[in-house]
């Protein structure tokens, strides 16, 4: 897969995730907004962190990846978000969902090595 492209991917998902949350627990918004303030802010910096990311082109998920681009507030704080939003993207976004299933799946079963080697 092309590394803009997957780059581009993550950063929807992140995105949509966040919503769900933002959304899910009612935080206020401005008229005209998708997210709270603080919301965006974190989507904000995640996306500058996932644009930035060194092994973009390797790496399957932030989560099982062995650098940790967040600081250890924004960390803690997606972490949760995504403990939240994850299981309901199933719902709201079925395609991410299994596209993020496969993938973990995938890698779960040693096809992402031989994809990286060749």
């Amino acid at each position: 897969m092309d590394v803009e492209r997957k780059r581009q991917e993550e950063r929807e998902t992140v995105r949509e995730i966040v919503k769900l949350y933002c959304h899910g627990h009612k935080h206020p918004r401005e008229q005209g907004k998708e997210l709270c303030p603080s919301c965006q802010e974190l989507a904000a910096y995640a996306d500058v962190r996932i644009g930035k990311c060194p092994r973009m082109e390797v790496k399957t998920f932030c989560s099982v990846c062995p650098i940790h681009c967040y600081a250890q507030p924004e960390q803690e704080r997606i972490q949760e978000i995504m403990r939240y939003g994850g299981p309901r993207m199933l719902l709201h976004h079925p395609i991410m969902a299994l596209r993020h299933m496969f993938i973990q799946w995938r890698t779960r079963h040693g096809l992402r090595k031989q994809e990286a080697i060749h």
